[in-house]
């Protein structure tokens, strides 16, 4: 690594796996750079490492103004802070299952020597598998369980993917730092996999009364999409609960904004708009109940073993 990266904790555990985000281009819905800063706070992961910032960020594109610049906060005269990009490692576990949680910047240049020691992290603390989040803008229903389209790096994959409920992704384009990485990880038989979450948009503008697009910051249904594949895929068990609550919240709030909207401008037919996703979208459901039978089935073992019958 050629100290591109700094560990100071190599935690050990009998299978070890690894979650990357970025606040990055993909990132509909914050569901690269929210969810695993989310994941962070709920399992009180702590910190480990970083990637160190050298090389990787412009501090100025010519003709803009701050488009890259770094933040800084001034009180009387003194620099109190100065925020600059981050690439930091975090990990959550036990003895049986660690998660090292890899939270960054999407660098300006210098792709390959970032990838690199992303990997090299990976390979020197045994992860079996990098998963790598992202999320793309679509029209499509908003309470509906979100599409998810994913890629993979090694062909035996193929197969762990295709029991996710996800679309394989066909694109053709120019490349998120998430397929970037499922690329160089191919090349060096590392197996990773990316889920990418479908987010719901909607544009009004073309209706003077209407200032803006339906945008969802946090989209906590993408996120409980994406978190359900990885527990039933690495029999993780993050504790979903919150998500649920979060997810049907969201929907609320949603549903609250499209009534505002219809009732303020009814000309604009926002209802029969959504109506008409809904009717020519085919939801796809991901319902592991392998998983709920195997909890139940852990459960009756634990109160047995614990009654002493």
């Amino acid at each position: 690594m050629a100290g591109a990266a700094e560990v100071w904790e190599h935690p050990k555990a009998q299978e070890m796996y690894m979650l990357v985000g970025w606040r990055q281009w993909a990132d509909a819905g914050s569901t690269s750079s929210g969810l695993p800063e989310y994941l962070i706070q709920q399992t009180g992961a702590h910190k480990i490492g970083e990637i160190k910032n050298d090389g990787y960020y412009l501090f100025q594109i010519p003709g803009t103004h701050d488009l890259v610049r770094p933040i800084v906060r001034f009180e009387e005269g003194y620099p109190r802070s100065l925020e600059v990009p981050r690439n930091e490692i975090y990990y959550t576990g036990d003895e049986q299952r660690g998660v090292v949680i890899l939270i960054g910047d999407e660098p300006h240049i210098d792709i390959e020597r970032y990838i690199t020691a992303c990997l090299d992290v990976a390979e020197m603390l045994g992860v079996q598998r990098i998963v790598g989040f992202g999320g793309v803008y679509g029209e499509l229903p908003y309470d509906k369980e979100r599409m998810v389209s994913g890629s993979y790096s090694m062909p035996h994959l193929k197969e762990v993917m295709t029991e996710l409920a996800v679309s394989l992704s066909d694109y053709h384009g120019g490349a998120s730092i998430g397929s970037y990485m499922c690329r160089r990880a191919a090349e060096r038989q590392m197996e990773y996999v990316a889920f990418y979450a479908f987010v719901p948009t909607y544009d009004f503008s073309q209706f003077a009364s209407i200032s803006s697009a339906i945008r969802i910051e946090n989209d906590f249904a993408a996120w409980l999409g994406v978190m359900r594949r990885v527990n039933h895929m690495l029999k993780t068990d993050f504790d979903l609960s919150d998500l649920i609550s979060k997810s049907a919240q969201l929907i609320q709030t949603i549903e609250a904004k499209v009534e505002e909207l219809d009732r303020l401008v009814p000309q604009a037919g926002v209802r029969d708009y959504l109506a008409g996703l809904a009717e020519n979208f085919t939801e796809v459901l991901f319902d592991p109940l392998d998983d709920v039978w195997e909890d139940e089935i852990r459960r009756l073992f634990d109160d047995h073993d614990s009654t002493g019958a």
